[in-house]
């Protein structure tokens, strides 16, 4: 028993130097804070409500954003959650400070007289997006119809 105790008095007594060891480790002269390079979206929406529209032709929209990251943002892909909805995106590097776009479609034929709601994901090489696609909306509601204003075809 003596030996027991003995032994737990070595232990806590070694974790206290150490512990104080560690704390009194000097910080360095001048800590540097080194930014990683890289790109970074900022779009000026994210979701579009196109309100009610007519069945028939299909509508467009563009989505704007700028790279407001330090390194060049490349798209690599844009998909989106149905066959009736389609991107097209810059397919150059966008550089620091400048701007890009995500150009949506969407047919509206066969849907008559019902409300949509379609996600368009986007994968770059921001490093977040490896985890989770920046994800953009385009909403609104197809009314029966064959017409659509000019002024409605596309919208930014």
């Amino acid at each position: 028993m003596r030996n027991v105790l003995l032994a737990l008095a070595l232990l806590v007594g070694s974790v206290s130097v150490h512990a104080q060891a560690i704390n009194n480790v000097p910080e360095p002269e001048k800590q540097k804070t080194v930014k990683a390079k890289a790109p970074k979206f900022k779009f000026v929406k994210q979701v579009h409500d196109f309100g009610t529209i007519p069945e028939g032709p299909s509508v467009t929209y563009i989505f704007e954003f700028k790279n407001v990251g330090n390194a060049p943002l490349v798209i690599e892909d844009a998909s989106a959650s149905c066959g009736c909805t389609t991107p097209e995106w810059t397919k150059e590097p966008v550089l620091p400070g400048k701007k890009g776009k995500v150009t949506v479609t969407y047919n509206t034929a066969g849907r008559g007289n019902q409300p949509f709601d379609k996600q368009i994901f986007v994968t770059s090489n921001v490093p977040t997006e490896k985890v989770i696609p920046t994800e953009l909306h385009i909403k609104g509601f197809v009314s029966a119809g064959s017409s659509i204003p000019a002024d409605n075809k596309v919208r930014k």
